[in-house]
C-alpha cells in the first residue's frame, strides 16, 4: 500500500510547513490533486490519513482529494483524448501510442485551509 508512505511524506511536508509558522495555526483541512495516473486509491490515501493523523498537530484535519482525470495528446492526430485506465492506452483513433500526457499525474497540495 504505497498511500501509507505518500501519506507519511505529505505528513511530513505539512509539519514542516506548520513550525516554520510564526503562531502554528489550527489546520482545518489539506487540499490534494491526485491524478488518475498516479495509481492513487483515494479512499486508501483517506484512510492512511486518518489513522497516522491520530494523536497528532493533524488530529482534527480533513483531507479534500481531488482527482483529476488521466488526458493523453496524439500528436499524429493533434487532439486529446481519454485513454481508458488498465485497458487501452493508445490513441483511440489512429492507435499510436500514449508519448504525451497532459493530465492525470499530478499528486500536489494545492493548498491548506486553516484557522
Amino acid at each position: 500500500m504505497h498511500e501509507t508512505d505518500m501519506t507519511k511524506a505529505l505528513i511530513m511536508t505539512v509539519r514542516d510547513w506548520y513550525e516554520s509558522q510564526p503562531e502554528q495555526p489550527q489546520i482545518q483541512t489539506i487540499h490534494l490533486i491526485v491524478g488518475q495516473f498516479t495509481c492513487v486509491e483515494p479512499a486508501s490515501l483517506q484512510f492512511a490519513f486518518e489513522v497516522q493523523t491520530r494523536n497528532s498537530f493533524l488530529e482534527n484535519a480533513a483531507l479534500a482529494i481531488q482527482e483529476t482525470p488521466l488526458i493523453a495528446f496524439c500528436h499524429p492526430c493533434q487532439k486529446e483524448y481519454h485513454p481508458q485506465m488498465g485497458q487501452q492506452y493508445a490513441c483511440p483513433d489512429c492507435q499510436n501510442p500514449m508519448e504525451d500526457i497532459r493530465s492525470g499525474r499530478e499528486l500536489k497540495v494545492d493548498r491548506i485551509e486553516y484557522a
